[in-house]
């Protein structure tokens, strides 16, 4: 449950590739938790890896997040902190809780050695715990090779996980652990330690890979006299195999299911249930539903499986109950900038599109009339005397629509120019003429969107056909 404090949460990714999936879940179940408890949702970059940190990933990262509705409190960089970080290293050296270690890598690595040739898990032997602090600073002040390193007590530490209940490190198998690099450049989890307590955060949400780290944040914690937060380690998005997400199954990077069409609603549902359940079987449910609901004890402790076939699902759905504008809006990214779209097109295709990009397909036949073969013009066994019967028939009742006619005027008008003959025999080939295409939308549709000239148009281009002679 949330501390008297108001609930502050934080997503922190690196600006070191593009936005991955996971992360993106992490971030959409940090936001929820925030908006359900009226608490802030905290964005800070962690770019201190100069090597690897990029600006177009920090682009990255900030696209998605906005893309996806998740909109930030508070906005931090960790780059901009760096002297924040080097002050409270500074406190623990003064006050004998942090030292300078001299070891060598080849050093380091002979006492790894030697504690595994024990049958001993490795951690370091605090040979340079002990050495005077003014020969410490001599040394450094000379410009010897240094990282400074944590006094770990030989105490346990333990946390109550929201998601996984208690846990429990034993600090005297950890050993003391580094927390700068030569130079006073903090590491990663002292860097994350300080900026989380500065900056208020009361709740911890990751991914369970950072379990490990957790005991080491925690002793910097207590070294630097900060409250320690609340935890919750998220399962792990797994491959249908049960392997970490990978691309030999899925696409990691959220842009990469923005390019393919994937609507923000089916991402932001979807994502919400990896790993996490309502208290019913609701399956689809809005932004709103999902805050007032969401839960941390929900959610569950072993990996979550990413289903491809959900997420089509998921955006099938949310793209067939848009309206024919706010689906016009999306499509125009997805096809020819020349295309003139319009609702009518949208209505008519979009119980059939299960992803965005599949809309150029969709909709090509409205500007390009596909080759068709005169054969598919028959419904079943109707010769092609009816077909030009049939198709003059629906001609004549479309010449006789008022411009730019609503589908269901057309149906009436079109039905009553059918009567009584059977409607398979007369909508089959005027289908086919206005699409030529065996599957597609119906012809009710297909004029609403055409209109009533390209329509005749069409047929009296089926009408031809049906004038050329077949030669076997």
């Amino acid at each position: 449950m949330p501390s008297e404090k108001k609930v502050r949460v934080r997503i922190a990714p690196s600006p070191t590739g593009s936005f991955h999936i996971g992360n993106a879940r992490t971030a959409l179940f940090n936001w929820l938790f925030a908006r359900a408890h009226n608490g802030d949702f905290l964005l800070r970059i962690e770019d201190t890896d100069k090597e690897r940190s990029q600006k177009k990933f920090e682009g990255d990262i900030l696209y998605g997040l906005k893309w996806l509705g998740l909109d930030w409190d508070e906005f931090y960089r960790q780059s901009d902190r760096v002297e924040i970080h080097r002050d409270y290293l500074g406190k623990l050296l003064e006050s004998s809780k942090a030292y300078y270690c001299f070891c060598s890598k080849d050093e380091l690595e002979e006492q790894r050695q030697v504690m595994l040739a024990q049958g001993l898990a490795p951690k370091y032997s605090g040979k340079c715990r002990s050495l005077p602090p003014d020969e410490a600073l001599r040394r450094v002040g000379e410009g010897a090779p240094h990282v400074i390193r944590l006094k770990v007590p030989d105490t346990k530490v333990a946390f109550q996980d929201i998601v996984r209940g208690r846990i429990e490190f034993d600090g005297a198998l950890m050993g003391d652990i580094v927390i700068a690099k030569e130079g006073g450049e903090p590491l990663y989890n002292f860097a994350v330690t300080v900026d989380d307590a500065l900056l208020g955060i009361t709740h911890i949400i990751r991914g369970e890979d950072h379990i490990s780290n957790t005991p080491r944040q925690i002793f910097i914690m207590q070294a630097l006299g900060f409250d320690i937060p609340q935890f919750a380690h998220l399962p792990m998005i797994l491959n249908p195999d049960r392997s970490k997400i990978s691309k030999r199954y899925n696409s990691v990077a959220l842009t990469d299911y923005i390019k393919q069409g994937y609507v923000r609603e089916a991402l932001f549902n979807f994502l919400a249930l990896i790993g996490w359940h309502p208290k019913g079987d609701e399956e689809v449910m809005s932004i709103q539903e999902l805050i007032k609901e969401f839960d941390l004890k929900k959610v569950q402790k072993g990996g979550a499986v990413f289903s491809q076939e959900k997420l089509d699902w998921f955006n099938a759905h949310y793209i067939k109950e848009m309206d024919g504008r706010q689906l016009l809006a999306l499509a125009e990214e997805f096809v020819p900038k020349r295309w003139k779209l319009n609702e009518a097109m949208m209505d008519a295709i979009r119980g059939r599109a299960s992803r965005l990009d599949e809309l150029e397909n969709l909709l090509k036949f409205y500007f390009e009339l596909p080759d068709y073969p005169v054969d598919l013009l028959k419904w079943k066994e109707m010769n092609f005397g009816q077909v030009e019967l049939n198709l003059n028939k629906m001609k004549d009742a479309i010449n006789g629509l008022e411009p730019r006619s609503r589908r269901d005027v057309i149906e009436k008008k079109l039905l009553e120019a059918v009567g009584n003959g059977k409607r398979g025999e007369t909508l089959w080939p005027l289908r086919v003429a206005l699409s030529g295409q065996e599957n597609s939308p119906g012809p009710f549709e297909i004029i609403e969107a055409l209109g009533e000239k390209e329509s005749i148009r069409r047929i009296n281009l089926a009408l031809h056909k049906l004038e050329i002679p077949e030669t076997f």
